[in-house]
């Protein structure tokens, strides 16, 4: 026996002995030639016990990526390099794979041994290069030959065995390579996440849920196989690092079958395909449970998750291959998509079963086959989306065309309807006007009043749901003309008096003496809109008071605004309902709706009508305490409330709207308009600020820069002469205020409808003169026009 061990350890000294030394002024690259490596199974061998243990064999490195398969065992690899310079150099070592747990290398000269160590088991700060691989920086004393260790094992993960050196640049480079390869990678897995969770969020389809995290899973077993979870994520190690692969490979293999089981529509197409699927899920979790029970069926765990993973792709084609030849049409991009994910993965689980040799399409295969699997699936999930556009877009016709007949069936109902109690109505309402205009007893009149009333509100609610047809089809027009704002407002007020103090009510009624003798607007609707609101507030109050006030503001290019506001102290609205008020048939929920009578459109028409006279409406209520209604509507006066000696002084008040994004140019505004007592101004950051400013101010003029960011001058310019926000600000005038002095740019401005043109730096007399100037000219245009 102890002849056997003698010549055994003869053998290893011999195989040693004929491997030449590693020579760094020769060449970098691979030392596989170079090397040695053996098995020591589950001995946990200190490097000295090792280099005294004469039994131990060491053999040959077969190739550059020296494969030893699933294994839980200790290997250990030993070579020699030589600096044969006379200068001290540095190298960097590659070996082993990303997720290997153990990977120390022991760097012997003479007596003293110096141990670097790395592995994803330690803590990144503790490896000696912080790097996602398996990295170790040699430093070579000048001539002299050291003799080097390595020891590599693994709790049941592949082994390689690669030795790769290089210098600096080298090393420097191929990060760099690397970088670039991986980013490309990911960054296609990471968009691809987002844009198809980022679709079932709007389509709620699984289909698109089940592919996002399937990609998402693939993604992150390739950050794990890569070493970049443990890197930036699991920078400590421990036992969640210790099983990623597995787990993130798990989730990878359910997703894709949940994936294509819902893609492919198994449930419709291949019913009794979906238990050989619902064992795939069983097997992936007995697999996953086996990665937390202990470390031998954690060992076991990475051949049958690579085997699950092989029966999966075959169940795919073989799922694929039944659909077609049962003639169920099956999207190309998908059978390329699934094609190439085969043919990677194939490439991947045979390399880890050592079924292929190491190399770097097969390392890789995986990215590769993931990578153009991603592009052709996500090919076929643009032909998916499209087809469900087209499903879509045809059944919303066939929607359509079924709303289209119930609409003109309910017009031509609502249509017969109102002429057949319009009738009827204006007979009654005849006879009640006529008597009373004979009667002049209190008592005898009261009957015919009363009739008078109901008769009202019956027309009013048939008014309103004309009007409500109206607004559904977008067909309510305003008709302007000439009327006595001041008159309609005192007999609107006059009548809901008489209402309210029947009820018993307090009524008050305040009106501001500057109200325009005529405006130019539609009579018909502005009393629909005040007769509404005052209907409400008398209908819905039993006790307590009415408040009525109605002021009005003159504002340039002769307009003039008129605010209303009604207060009641009546039953109130809660907060919930509140957000529904201006819907239609919004009085059906209100749990008092039979108590008060009417249909619920008041409200829903006024708002309408307003927002068509580029008004406002609010509402402000608590329940059981009462409500204020405040409106805004902006009217055209006639030529007898305009202003027709325009000042020409330069010294007339202006309110300016300064726009400008950047800081220092404001500033410089700032202090420009400062110097003019006359003028006051506000400063908007961009173009779509402004617009928000000029819907609750009133400006004279508007300074506008160019460029700035969300909106710029001109977009904003457009919308103002388009009247997006309005009328009231169509001709207001505009000067560009620009670095921008090219001609071009001048001829664009004046185009889109700016005024005036300035160019910083800014000159204040310039300034100040192009304002006025500009200002004056606008004015009078508005008057000649008018």
């Amino acid at each position: 026996m102890k002849q056997i061990l003698l010549l055994t350890y003869f053998i290893g000294l011999s195989l040693f002995a004929q491997k030449q030394v590693f020579d760094t002024e020769k060449s970098t690259g691979n030392l596989y030639e170079y090397a040695q490596f053996t098995n020591v199974g589950d001995s946990n061998f200190s490097i000295n016990d090792l280099r005294n243990n004469k039994s131990i064999v060491y053999s040959n490195l077969e190739t550059d990526y020296h494969s030893v398969g699933f294994t839980s065992s200790n290997y250990w690899i030993r070579f020699k390099i030589n600096n044969s310079s006379k200068y001290p150099k540095s190298y960097y070592l590659e070996t082993g794979r990303p997720i290997t747990d153990v990977a120390n290398l022991y760097q012997i000269n003479g007596a003293s041994i110096n141990l670097l160590k790395s592995g994803d088991k330690i803590p990144v700060s503790e490896k000696q290069i912080k790097h996602r691989s398996t990295i170790f920086k040699l430093n070579l004393p000048p001539n002299e030959v050291q003799e080097v260790y390595i020891h590599l094992s693994s709790d049941g993960e592949t082994i390689n065995l690669p030795l790769n050196l290089y210098n600096e640049t080298e090393f420097l480079l191929l990060n760099y390579k690397q970088q670039l390869f991986l980013g490309l990678f990911y960054g296609l897995l990471f968009l691809a996440t987002i844009i198809y969770l980022f679709f079932y969020s709007s389509l709620k389809k699984n289909t698109f849920l089940y592919y996002g995290f399937y990609v998402l899973s693939i993604g992150l077993m390739q950050a794990a196989l890569d070493g970049l979870l443990h890197e930036y994520i699991f920078t400590q190690g421990g036992y969640i690092n210790d099983r990623l692969v597995l787990i993130t490979a798990l989730f990878s293999n359910f997703f894709l079958l949940k994936y294509c089981k819902y893609f492919l529509e198994l449930n419709t197409h291949l019913k009794g395909f979906v238990k050989a699927f619902n064992i795939a899920y069983a097997f992936i979790g007995i697999c996953f449970i086996m990665l937390f029970i202990n470390q031998h069926t954690l060992k076991l765990a990475y051949p049958l998750s690579n085997l699950n993973g092989l029966f999966s792709l075959v169940l795919i084609l073989v799922t694929s291959f039944t659909m077609r030849f049962k003639g169920i049409k099956i999207d190309p991009f998908f059978s390329f998509g699934i094609f190439f994910l085969v043919v990677g993965l194939l490439g991947f689980v045979m390399n880890n079963l050592s079924l292929l040799p190491n190399n770097f399409l097969t390392l890789n295969s995986a990215k590769f086959g993931s990578g153009f699997e991603v592009i052709f699936l996500s090919l076929s999930m643009t032909n998916l989306i499209r087809n469900l556009r087209l499903e879509k877009e045809k059944s919303q016709e066939e929607a359509l065309n079924k709303s289209q007949e119930i609409s003109q069936l309910k017009t031509y109902f609502m249509s017969n309807m109102s002429h057949e109690l319009r009738t009827p109505i204006n007979a009654i309402m005849g006879i009640a006007e006529s008597e009373l205009g004979e009667l002049k007893n209190k008592t005898d009149r009261m009957p015919y009043e009363i009739i008078k009333n109901a008769s009202l509100s019956l027309l009013s609610n048939v008014n309103d749901i004309l009007d409500f047809e109206k607004i559904e089809k977008n067909e309510l027009k305003l008709e302007s003309s000439k009327f006595s704002p001041s008159i309609k407002i005192n007999q609107i007020s006059n009548n809901w008096k008489t209402e309210a103090l029947n009820k018993g009510l307090d009524y008050n009624f305040e009106m501001d003496p500057e109200i325009p003798s005529q405006v130019i607007a539609d009579e018909k609707r502005f009393v629909q809109i005040i007769n509404n609101v005052l209907s409400n507030a008398v209908k819905f109050t039993k006790k307590g008071s009415i408040y009525f006030k109605v002021t009005c503001l003159k504002q340039p290019n002769n307009q003039c605004r008129f605010s209303i506001q009604v207060s009641d102290t009546g039953v109130g609205i809660n907060s919930e309902i509140k957000k529904s008020i201006f819907d239609s048939f919004s009085q059906m929920k209100l749990n008092h709706k039979r108590q008060f009578g009417g249909i619920g459109l008041g409200l829903t028409i006024a708002k309408k009508i307003i927002e068509l006279y580029n008004g406002q409406i609010t509402i402000e209520s608590k329940e059981n305490i009462g409500t204020d209604v405040f409106i805004d509507i902006p009217l055209q006066t006639t030529a007898k409330d305009r202003v027709l000696n325009l000042p020409k002084s330069n010294k007339q008040p202006l309110h300016i709207l300064v726009v400008e994004d950047n800081k220092l140019n404001q500033m410089v505004m700032r202090k420009i308009l400062n110097t003019e007592p006359n003028i006051s101004f506000a400063i908007a950051f961009n173009g779509h600020e402004a617009l928000e400013t000029l819907k609750t101010d009133i400006y004279d003029l508007i300074l506008m820069d160019l460029q700035m960011p969300i909106m710029d001058g001109y977009e904003a310019t457009e919308i103002i002469r388009k009247g997006g926000i309005g009328n009231n600000t169509v001709n207001i005038p505009i000067i560009a205020v620009t670095a921008d002095a090219l001609p071009e740019t001048k001829a664009k401005a004046l185009q889109l409808g700016m005024n005036d043109y300035l160019t910083k730096p800014i000159d204040k007399d310039a300034l100040i003169e192009k304002i006025y100037n500009c200002y004056s000219s606008s004015n009078d245009k508005t008057l000649k026009i008018a």
